[in-house]
């Protein structure tokens, strides 16, 4: 799909098949999953190589960062999010003193929210490189909005993992904490640990959106020296400056997220350990009874108690005391 946009907003796109004067006039050609026909009217019209999405992937710096004959041309892979994961895909710019081509492949709130700031006139919006600041701007913002919605799951992440009642497998004060069965209380665990990957997994997506932004922004600041306005300038450092915060912010969640993995792990470890316990104990318990039925199930001829009339109560009372012992010693340890 392709959309034009002039300095007052969106443009009409040629009636024609070919490329049209729309194409020329164009500031910002904004291209969203492009296909081949599309690719080509733009190029005709503006002689710039759209580059494919083959290219935005390539992964070493010499592609992503590229010097043109009249121009530059940049990529980064970008992360989205949907209903249910976070996706990164390729994004594409192609930027010269009269034309700049972005090419994308989903969704990014970032561009809806500079083509209704360039249609209410708000920001300036003449050139190309006007536009890319504001793309670049709001790409940080849009990535600053992601990371602190993430900060805020891991909170909420957190006071699951502890405040889980190992013994009820619930928040601690909660209806069900004693009520939870340990298949409840494993299914919990599991659901937490999902929640940290799947965030553990976004976030190293917002990592290599904040690289690519990271590499793009001061190469065209020094590049592009040329084409820039003397107030753009400050802009571009500003940017750079979000960037390197944002970076660091990035860096303290990744450390959120494992630290919440470890004490998930702890936790696990200890329910593992309780079941090991109960085991013991019921294996250490059951143990004095066995040794006291087997010694009386011998077959010897001569044994004193098969002539007492209390013999039978009395073997049953021993294998009962054999079993209460441990139990109460357990108990007064403090193992059960």
């Amino acid at each position: 799909m392709i959309s034009l946009h002039g300095p007052q907003g969106a443009m009409a796109l040629p009636a024609s098949d070919g490329p049209g004067p729309g194409h020329r006039d164009a500031v910002w050609i904004d291209l969203e999953d492009p296909s081949a026909e599309e690719a080509q009217r733009v190029e005709d019209a503006t002689g710039l190589r759209v580059p494919s999405r083959k290219a935005l992937n390539e992964v070493e710096n010499s592609s992503r960062l590229r010097r043109l004959k009249n121009g530059f041309s940049l990529s980064t892979p970008m992360i989205t999010f949907d209903k249910v994961d976070s996706v990164l895909q390729p994004l594409g710019f192609v930027l010269t003193k009269d034309h700049l081509v972005t090419v994308r492949f989903h969704e990014l709130r970032a561009f809806g929210a500079v083509k209704k700031r360039i249609a209410e006139g708000d920001g300036p919006a003449t050139t190309s490189t006007e536009i890319f600041l504001l793309l670049m701007e709001e790409l940080v913002d849009s990535l600053a909005d992601a990371l602190e919605e993430m900060g805020a799951d891991l909170d909420a992440l957190s006071t699951r993992v502890f405040d889980f009642d190992v013994r009820g497998g619930a928040a601690t004060g909660s209806e069900g904490s004693k009520s939870q069965t340990p298949r409840r209380r494993d299914l919990a665990l599991r659901r937490i640990l999902r929640g940290i990957g799947r965030r553990g997994k976004a976030l190293g997506k917002l990592r290599a959106s904040l690289l690519g932004l990271e590499r793009i922004v001061p190469f065209v600041a020094n590049e592009c020296d040329h084409l820039l306005a003397a107030e753009q300038k400050p802009r571009f450092e500003a940017v750079r400056r979000d960037i390197a915060s944002l970076d660091e912010f990035e860096i303290r969640q990744s450390e959120n997220v494992q630290f919440l993995l470890d004490a998930t792990l702890g936790l696990i470890n200890m329910e593992q350990n309780n079941t090991f316990r109960v085991l013991t104990v019921v294996s250490v318990v059951g143990i004095p009874p066995t040794l006291v039925t087997s010694l009386y199930g011998m077959n010897f001829k001569h044994m004193p108690e098969l002539d007492w009339a209390y013999g039978y109560p009395y073997g049953l009372a021993l294998v009962i005391l054999s079993a209460l012992v441990p139990l109460v010693f357990f108990r007064i340890r403090g193992w059960i």
